[in-house]
């Protein structure tokens, strides 16, 4: 393998020095890039930019808009119709998995542990007009997911980190093949075992990416993305 690398660097550097190759004066990057890239953050209603505020007061994890709208995407390419979001918080992602569905008329099954705030959550929901797309489960993920039946086209994974390898086979068991699982905060300690599992088994072929996620919790974190094959 290193051998490989060597030889594609120098068949680089080698082309890149001959008369006439084109890109050998590579643009320079931009100056202060964190700034730079923090006016590009997609612009949100007024519900959405209320629910961040409320989740800067109250010390709540979201995603922000940028993994927000990332989901959107993800979901509208996809043509996600059934969704699983394990982590529900105040229903921000949510409302993104569901306007992407909203299209199709696909459904958002999502899961959170605590009770309290998968009620406020689905006021949310309520408010954004989409209750008629999003199921809201309370309860322990790893319980409720034992008793799901799949495919679905899309999981998302926004739980106690420690608990992703945990939900792996689930996941596994209830993602269609081709379907999409995506896993927030994999920057975190705890999601190692996840990254590591995930990396090495050949029923998911996945990417884990470190990104400046402006506005999100934290704004310099991991996300991963893998298919189910």
């Amino acid at each position: 393998m290193t051998g490989t690398i060597f030889t594609t660097q120098f068949a680089i550097q080698f082309y890149l020095h001959q008369p006439g190759a084109t890109g050998g004066n590579m643009s320079d990057m931009i100056q202060n890039p964190e700034a730079y890239f923090r006016q590009f953050v997609p612009a949100r209603d007024v519900l959405l930019q209320e629910l961040e505020d409320e989740a800067r007061r109250e010390d709540i994890p979201i995603v922000g808009p940028v993994v927000g709208e990332l989901l959107y995407i993800l979901a509208r390419t996809t043509q996600a119709g059934r969704i699983l979001e394990l982590g529900t918080a105040t229903g921000y992602s949510t409302i993104y998995f569901a306007r992407a569905c909203e299209a199709h008329q696909g459904q958002v099954v999502t899961l959170e542990i605590d009770r309290d705030m998968a009620h406020r959550a689905l006021a949310n929901i309520k408010k954004a007009g989409l209750a008629h797309l999003v199921e809201s489960r309370a309860g322990d993920a790893l319980k409720e997911m034992a008793a799901l039946q799949g495919p679905f086209d899309l999981i998302f994974l926004d739980i106690e980190k420690a608990d992703y390898i945990r939900v792996l086979p689930d996941c596994g068991r209830l993602l269609r093949n081709g379907g999409l699982l995506v896993a927030d905060n994999t920057g975190f300690k705890d999601a190692d075992d996840f990254n590591r599992a995930i990396m090495n088994d050949p029923r998911w072929r996945a990417v884990n990416l470190l990104a400046l996620l402006p506005l999100h919790s934290p704004e310099q974190d991991g996300l991963c993305l893998a298919l189910r094959t």
